[in-house]
């Protein structure tokens, strides 16, 4: 179960770190996806950087399954406001986004399964 876990764990972390550096140095997709959501553009630092939170906590669950499954669960909550976003501006395409919050609920459902509802929340 380990295994699963871990490998689960570092590919929601592999997109979401991606994400959140493409955010984090001002790249280009990041910020048409803005523009084009009706978000403004001076958000793409803040989100990448909550990308980039949720990444370095991802990881840090490996050692420590509290911090892991609260970023999955933060990161979760992230996806479902991007979801959001995009169905108020009348955006149906959901590739991108269908992906990244597979990822993350996946990533939350494994760390719940491997370690339990009560030895996830255990320092």
């Amino acid at each position: 179960m380990f295994a699963l876990y871990l490998t689960v764990t570092l590919i929601a972390a592999f997109l979401c770190g991606w994400a959140g550096v493409l955010g984090l140095i001002g790249h280009d997709i990041p910020k048409s996806q803005a523009e084009k959501l009706g978000v403004p553009v001076s958000w793409t630092p803040v989100m990448g950087t909550l990308l980039a939170a949720g990444t370095l906590g991802l990881l840090a669950g490996i050692a420590v399954p509290l911090l892991g499954t609260l970023a999955a669960a933060g990161l979760v909550l992230y996806f479902i406001g991007a979801f959001y976003v995009h169905v108020r501006v009348r955006d149906y395409d959901f590739t991108f986004w269908s992906v990244f919050f597979a990822a993350v609920v996946a990533a939350l459902a494994v760390a719940l399964a491997h370690y339990g509802p009560d030895g996830a929340w255990q320092l």
